[in-house]
């Protein structure tokens, strides 16, 4: 890609959102009930291409396993509350009360109580019961810490997920997680990012993930670009890991690395752009926290809400849509793409001609900034 001057001492890259790009209509269009959505992530399958986010505002065990069985992937946050409370139902009222002056406070001060093991083996034993996948997330910084009682409970999934997790962490005052060693030594697959260029996500590859995600910066809730000035648009961010990913391939001798976007999918155009561009799979994050089941009562948060001394993301009402499986598979209730978000994926791939997510990643696509 041609670089562009910014001034006389920087050049970059120009790249592109996905609300820069569109989808192409081809010369064939098929029915889209002979479409599918099924994929794979190692030797588990799922009927739609949809992770929920391992945020609290949108997952509970309960949620997961209602996602679980509607043919999604419910990651359950590890760190978050459902691992520091036995029932946390008045912290997820205190966080939806709290004015917008003190929310920052409130958040803090309710994850301030500590994480504890027993209850992420009891939450994880949850889904296990329910018979759905059993997924679940611990950030880079907490993964030593407590990978070992994840992998104990019979996690399926393992996600390592912060805002940037690269595989050469440096650090003089402890010991960094050496991700190529730790893939390497556990016996479940393991999904990690955020990521968003192709030599970081080429690295990340190397080490031995089951898929990497890509994004930082984008999502609903997050400030980082206001407060770090990191931002990567979307749409060049997944283009870029689809290449590592082929260009991995060829150098590993056909092992397939999944792709999976994450953050700023809000509405189902986002999805089918995302496909478009290169991505496996969706972890969607605030498109899920409008369902009536979700735990954040019509507010939606991250972990970025509350770090204890930079915050890097807020507190956002979204409001509440519908129940979760309209959202999913409608009917749709408004011309949005707030509902039917696997309807309108369909749609895209039956008006374009393609019968499968591997072949929609073909898809013709323009650059309209």
């Amino acid at each position: 890609m041609s670089e562009i001057e910014i001034g006389r001492n920087k050049r970059g890259r120009r790249s592109y959102s996905l609300d820069d790009v569109a989808v192409v209509p081809s010369r064939r269009t098929r029915d889209p009930e002979d479409v599918s959505t099924s994929w794979q992530v190692d030797a588990y399958n799922f009927d739609i291409p949809i992770f929920a986010a391992p945020m609290d505002s949108l997952m509970s065990p309960e949620t997961a396993i209602a996602l679980g069985r509607l043919g999604g992937l419910g990651v359950l946050d590890l760190e978050g509350l459902w691992t520091r409370y036995e029932d946390p139902t008045s912290q997820f009222e205190r966080i939806a009360k709290a004015s917008d002056d003190e929310v920052v406070g409130v958040m803090r001060s309710v994850y301030e109580e500590p994480v504890r093991t027993e209850l992420i083996r009891d939450r994880l034993q949850q889904l296990r019961d329910a018979g759905v996948t059993a997924a679940g997330a611990l950030s880079p910084q907490r993964t030593q810490e407590h990978w070992r009682t994840v992998v104990d409970a019979g996690v399926d999934l393992f996600f390592i997920r912060g805002t940037t997790v690269s595989a050469e962490h440096v650090s003089t005052n402890r010991e960094p997680l050496n991700l190529k060693r730790f893939i390497y030594e556990l016996d479940v697959p393991v999904i990690v990012g955020g990521c968003a260029t192709y030599t970081g996500a080429l690295h990340l590859m190397r080490t031995g993930a089951a898929g990497v995600l890509v994004g930082f910066g984008g999502g609903a809730s997050q400030t980082t670009e206001e407060t770090l000035g990191i931002s990567v648009p979307l749409a060049g961010a997944v283009a870029d890991v689809a290449a590592a990913r082929r260009d991995y391939m060829d150098e590993s001798g056909g092992r397939y690395v999944h792709v999976i976007a994450d953050g700023g999918l809000g509405r189902s155009g986002d999805l089918v752009k995302a496909i478009a561009c290169g991505a496996d799979g969706l972890m969607v994050g605030a498109a899920l926290a409008r369902a009536e089941e979700a735990p954040g009562h019509g507010h939606h948060w991250g972990s970025e809400a509350h770090h204890p001394t930079l915050t890097r993301g807020h507190r956002v009402s979204v409001g509440t849509v519908a129940p979760l499986e309209q959202i999913l598979f409608g009917p749709s209730i408004a011309a949005d793409g707030t509902t039917n978000l696997i309807g309108a994926l369909r749609h895209a791939m039956a008006t374009t001609g393609y019968l499968d997510l591997k072949e929609f990643q073909r898809v013709d696509v323009i650059a309209q900034p």
